[in-house]
């Protein structure tokens, strides 16, 4: 297996970046697509990831015959701890008749059920961005080797059928595996202990700039939608992953005079049910509470029901708009968003949020929000 040699500070420590799934799946394809066009096995397939960081995959298992060939690629976790590390990602590769390039899923890969994913229902949940990922390297071995006609990929992980029971897959709708993942390739470590640290640095350093109002979001979501959407200053933002509460307690510490919060309905969806630690291994709550808020404002137990089921925050907000109770909902949401914030910063520091998707836009606000969005304003 060739490990990724890359590495990130979080905290005091470098840690070892790895590869996701959507990698090893194109870089299984690329490998495939080499043996069956150009006739010889690589031993190695190098590719550039979305994140801009070149990862090199040793080649496993490697098969072939009339018009097919097969190969797998070991995922790399790095220090993430990550159940898919050390999975095999196979992809199977076939000529077709046919113009174009057709991606699939074998063993293994989940079948998306529900809609609201990023797979239309009946799909292979592999997501946008490794389907895009392996398209272009079957396209580049398509090129080198001057083939015209079309490329069949199926993306198998024989493994992924247990694995699958360790996730929320099947609370989501994807059955019967796991999702082919990554929006940028590369999985970047979660030590919590590590991560929490780090957040704490990133906190100091903009109060030691003199900044006495800081903007915080869990992820690069939130910062994207804040600079991008919000037209938000950066000068005195901080990243808090799934920490809220270690980050309004730092913050609280270190003498800040407002927090201003920004961050997608799913996560913060989160802290308005009570978790201040939104990471999924530790709390979900999101279709409980959307759910119960849905019932606080009258809706019926059929649209109740619909909003619990919902594989996705946005397919929820969905049913609510259609419903009519997509105001009063994600006001009533705001609402307990704002009291754990405010229970958790006590009265020395004034903190407010914005919760956006990017399907929806601002989605809520607490009430005071507007006031320190202000303060934030890009000149």
């Amino acid at each position: 297996m060739a490990k990724l040699e890359h590495y990130i500070p979080v905290g005091q420590k470098q840690l070892r970046c790895g590869y996701t799934t959507g990698s090893c799946a194109a870089a299984a394809a690329r490998g495939a697509a080499e043996r069956l066009l150009g006739g010889d096995w690589p031993a190695a397939v190098r590719l550039m990831t979305p994140a801009g960081i070149p990862v090199t995959a040793t080649l496993l298992e490697p098969s072939s015959g009339p018009g097919w060939a097969a190969c797998a690629v070991e995922k790399d976790g790095g220090d993430d701890p990550d159940v898919t590390d050390g999975t095999l990602v196979y992809a199977r590769v076939e000529t077709t008749a046919s113009p174009g390039i057709v991606i699939g899923g074998g063993e293994g890969v989940g079948r998306v059920t529900k809609p609201g994913l990023d797979q239309p229902v009946g799909a292979a949940a592999i997501n946008s961005i490794p389907r895009r990922m392996i398209t272009a390297q079957l396209t580049q071995a398509m090129e080198q080797h001057g083939y015209t006609g079309g490329l069949s990929a199926v993306i198998s992980i024989p493994a992924g059928v247990e694995l699958a029971k360790k996730t929320f897959n099947p609370r989501l709708g994807i059955v019967g595996g796991i999702s082919v993942l990554g929006t940028s390739g590369i999985v970047r470590p979660m030590s919590e202990a590590a991560l929490i640290e780090s957040n704490r640095l990133e906190l100091s350093t903009v109060r030691a700039r003199g900044a006495r109002d800081v903007l915080v979001t869990p992820g690069n979501y939130g910062e994207d939608f804040s600079r991008d959407v919000l037209g938000l200053s950066l000068r005195d933002w901080a990243l808090c992953s799934n920490y809220v509460g270690d980050a309004i307690d730092c913050a609280v510490g270190l003498g800040f005079e407002s927090f201003l919060l920004v961050g997608h309905l799913g996560k913060l969806v989160k802290v308005a049910g009570g978790a201040m630690n939104t990471h999924s291994r530790t709390a979900d709550g999101r279709r409980e509470t959307l759910a119960a808020h849905t019932a606080l404002q009258g809706g019926d137990r059929a649209l109740v029901r619909a909003v619990f089921e919902s594989p996705t925050t946005d397919r929820a907000v969905e049913l609510l708009e259609t419903a009519g109770l997509r105001e009063p909902v994600l006001t009533s949401i705001a609402a307990a968003l704002d009291e754990n914030l405010k229970h958790r910063a006590g009265e020395r520091m004034q903190i407010e949020a914005v919760f956006f998707s990017n399907q929806f836009g601002v989605l809520g606000k607490t009430p005071g929000a507007d006031r320190l969005l202000a303060l934030h304003r890009a000149e």
